[in-house]
């Protein structure tokens, strides 16, 4: 709880996962591939994180990349047969708590009992949360925008951040770079 005399330290938190999620989201509703360097100003990160994040989707299956002129990076999955949980492994499984315990002085009584209190704690925490994100696919997480976003059905583009020429809005409904 914060508030006077308390500190609250700002802890570093992985958003990979979240910058993946929405990076493959805008991936399945263009009809081609899409660059390194498009993906990477949507991330707002460098092109060579980008490659080295999209490597392991393309290890797990779910993207391809395409060399040269006209190529990138092309989402081959069905978002229905992809979980959160698979993105999450396809990371490397990442942490998901940013909190942990002591370990200043491990022959102490009262520091061991709250260690191992705490522990069990964040092992059942994220047995609930991998638990969840087995339950939710890409394409349940893709219908809580996709229906109600007048930018993109207008052809406005969130990876560019600009509206997109009508000549490539295609009749699908779907975009290409």
């Amino acid at each position: 709880m914060a508030g006077a005399g308390h500190h609250v330290l700002a802890m570093n938190r992985d958003s990979r996962l979240s910058g993946v999620l929405h990076v493959l989201l805008h991936m399945a509703q263009f009809d081609g591939p899409v660059t390194s360097e498009t993906l990477a100003r949507a991330m707002g990160t460098n092109p060579v994180v980008v490659r080295r994040v999209m490597a392991g989707l393309r290890e797990a299956g779910y993207v391809r990349s395409e060399k040269g002129h006209g190529g990138g990076w092309r989402l081959i999955a069905d978002l229905a047969s992809i979980t959160l949980l698979d993105i999450y492994r396809a990371l490397g499984s990442p942490s998901l708590l940013a909190i942990g315990h002591r370990s200043d002085n491990p022959d102490c009584a009262v520091e061991r009992a709250v260690n191992a209190v705490l522990e069990e704690s964040f092992e059942a925490a994220e047995a609930l949360l991998l638990a969840r994100f087995g339950e939710v696919s890409l394409a349940e997480l893709n219908a809580r925008f996709a229906p109600k976003n007048a930018l993109w059905r207008e052809g406005f583009c969130m990876i560019t951040g600009r509206s997109l020429p009508a000549k490539i809005l295609l009749t699908n409904g779907k975009f290409r770079e």
